[in-house]
């Protein structure tokens, strides 16, 4: 018992660093662009962009983090490659939204 309860706070830290997160796509016709975002540092925000499609795709990312202006990231996505962006920001992030708007290259 002692054991379990020693496990379960050694991982009590690593689970306080986590924040929600919600991505929402907009994609234009035959674009397949899917978005992960990572809780890399507690202000810190990460977005992988993979492009599964056969044509290049050109995608606006909005990462909004509370009262903090909204940081855009406009990227081009090649056909079959990934792409990773991240956004600092001045404050500890509470809930990361991001919104991925893609459109045909």
């Amino acid at each position: 018992m002692k054991k379990c309860c020693v496990a379960l706070l050694t991982l009590l830290p690593l689970t306080a660093l986590a924040y929600p997160i919600e991505v929402n796509k907009t994609l234009g016709d035959g674009i397949k662009v899917d978005a992960q975002a990572f809780d890399t540092a507690h202000d810190l925000g990460a977005v992988t962009l993979t492009n599964y499609g056969d044509t290049a795709a050109q995608c606006k990312v909005s990462l909004r983090n509370g009262p903090e202006a909204p940081r855009v990231r406009r990227v081009d996505v090649a056909a079959k490659k990934t792409v990773d962006l991240s956004v600092r920001f001045n404050r500890e992030i509470l809930k990361l939204r991001v919104d991925v708007d893609c459109k045909a290259k």
